[in-house]
């Protein structure tokens, strides 16, 4: 029987795939997500596209060619842990992606977006904190940001104050909450998506042929 996989690089081909498979690019100066505020929201079809995205993928599978072992491949197994666990789903760079792209369908990727910053934050030097825990805060938490997370009045202002003397968990407060809002809130809805079962069910189908 052979498995069923799908590169990780045909993945991060996919239309309007907005996080990087390399994730030092979260560091760039030149065209970082913190400051991409003009960002345009995607229209109601891109929940299809990403599906007829998906299933055109299929095919290619049926080759008979073996991935290149440089290659790391998407396996039926890896896609059905994700509905463990939203730790489980963020814990890989193309579960990200995927959640990723069904948040932008829902028109609420800046929940990722900020949690993805903030987990890139943690690993900031020292020296680079102030700068980076700003652009944070401006994007993603000022009551005028661009993409203004939905937190509480408390969590802002807490929030607001600790980046004053910014160290690596300030954001901690502002970050939990979100992961919770995702979990509770998005995340079910994504185990019930076309974007997620439609991807599951065609890496099981291909693993029986």
């Amino acid at each position: 029987m052979r498995a069923a996989a799908i590169s990780r690089s045909d993945l991060d081909r996919m239309p309007g795939m907005f996080f990087s498979a390399n994730p030092k690019e979260l560091k760039e100066t030149g065209h970082s997500l913190l400051d991409d505020k003009t960002q345009k929201r995607r229209p109601k079809t891109f929940g299809m596209d990403m599906k007829a995205y998906l299933r055109s993928m299929i095919p290619h599978l049926e080759s008979g060619m073996k991935p290149s072992k440089s290659r790391e491949i998407l396996s039926a197994a890896e896609v059905l842990q994700w509905s463990q666990s939203l730790e489980k789903l963020l814990a890989t760079q193309t579960g990200q992606d995927v959640f990723g792209n069904f948040l932008k369908s829902e028109f609420s990727e800046e929940n990722i977006e900020f949690w993805l910053a903030c987990e890139d934050y943690k690993k900031t030097d020292s020296d680079l904190l102030r700068c980076k825990a700003e652009k944070i805060y401006k994007a993603f938490v000022h009551s005028d940001a661009a993409k203004q997370i939905n937190i509480d009045f408390r969590t802002r202002e807490s929030t607001a104050k600790k980046i004053k003397a910014p160290t690596p968990t300030c954001f901690d407060e502002a970050q939990k909450v979100i992961y919770t809002l995702m979990e509770k809130d998005s995340y079910p809805r994504f185990l019930k998506s076309d974007i997620y079962l439609n991807l599951l069910n065609d890496l099981q189908a291909n693993s029986l042929k």
